[in-house]
């Protein structure tokens, strides 16, 4: 498989441009990025092609990894699958629900395979114990914590605007639900929805297997406070995701895999742009909710 990388920011020099220069499986062909400059450097570290037009390197690749803002990502991914490309997403794929719908319907309409990196689902030890905890059933109740540091530490996403502006909601709320939803079913309605401190924010959802969650999400909890936690209680008793030995980098190389599987296959990969958009549109019933507006089924 040929493909390209678009994005050149922290996340992109991390985890994207490694783990692609690394894969043994394909050709990482070339970069491309909002600032020339960026993109050169980026290029030049992983010994592949700048490319100026995003077009010429769409034509180049049969498939593309996008590291950019929510609302970028989804205005080139729709121009990506157009051309006929697999699409390896970050999340969430959109900050509103037809920005998303748009890349599922141009996906759909191409026929080509999408992935969408949730790094969780694609880390060995969580991805096994979400299924194996999909499999028992009977949950009963579920909380969540996904409390980041991201704008009380040094960290290099702090200064990233979509952040600032969406909050912890728009961030870290994908990757709960991308571990809440397989297990408990999809959400049916947004319960509840309250602001906290700064970003922080708490949501109470209803699934459809009978379950109710709670989410506490923030990007701006105390350092020594930050972490996830996600525990479930049901018939099969009490149990806590655990933590992973795997790094980013290596959750992502496994997702380059999945979408060249679901790209030779053509079999749909459980994390794909379609289930993005469902985080999208249970994101955005929950923004609605917390802005006062009427609730969102």
């Amino acid at each position: 498989m040929r493909m390209g990388l678009l994005g050149t920011g922290p996340w992109a020099q991390a985890v994207h441009a490694p783990a692609l220069s690394g894969h043994d499986g394909l050709e990482f062909v070339g970069v491309w990025g909002r600032r020339p400059e960026a993109a050169t450097s980026l290029a030049d570290r992983h010994g592949t092609r700048a490319y100026d037009d995003v077009d010429a390197l769409l034509a180049d690749v049969d498939a593309v990894a996008v590291a950019l803002p929510p609302a970028v990502q989804a205005e080139l991914a729709v121009r990506a699958a157009r051309a006929g490309c697999h699409l390896l997403l970050d999340k969430p794929i959109a900050t509103t629900v037809p920005d998303g719908r748009a890349v599922v319907e141009a996906a759909e309409r191409a026929g080509i395979a999408s992935v969408v990196f949730f790094t969780t689902r694609f880390q060995s030890e969580t991805e096994a114990w979400i299924s194996e905890q999909a499999a028992a059933k009977g949950w009963f109740t579920a909380r969540a914590q996904w409390l980041g540091a991201v704008f009380t530490s040094d960290s290099p996403f702090a200064a990233s605007p979509w952040r600032r502006e969406k909050g912890a909601l728009w961030d870290v709320g994908p990757h709960a639900l991308s571990v809440l939803l397989p297990v408990l079913g999809d959400v049916r309605r947004v319960a509840a929805a309250a602001r906290g401190p700064r970003d922080t924010a708490h949501l109470i959802l209803d699934h459809a297997d009978g379950a109710t969650s709670t989410l506490t999400l923030s990007l701006t909890a105390p350092p020594a406070a930050a972490g996830a936690l996600v525990e479930l209680r049901g018939e099969a008793g009490v149990t806590v995701l655990p933590n992973s030995s795997e790094s980013a980098l290596d959750a992502f190389a496994r997702a380059v895999d999945a979408l060249r599987t679901a790209a030779r296959t053509g079999r749909p990969h459980p994390c794909d742009a379609s289930f993005g958009l469902r985080v999208s549109e249970v994101l955005a019933a929950a923004e609605a909710r917390s802005a006062g507006d009427s609730p969102a089924q």
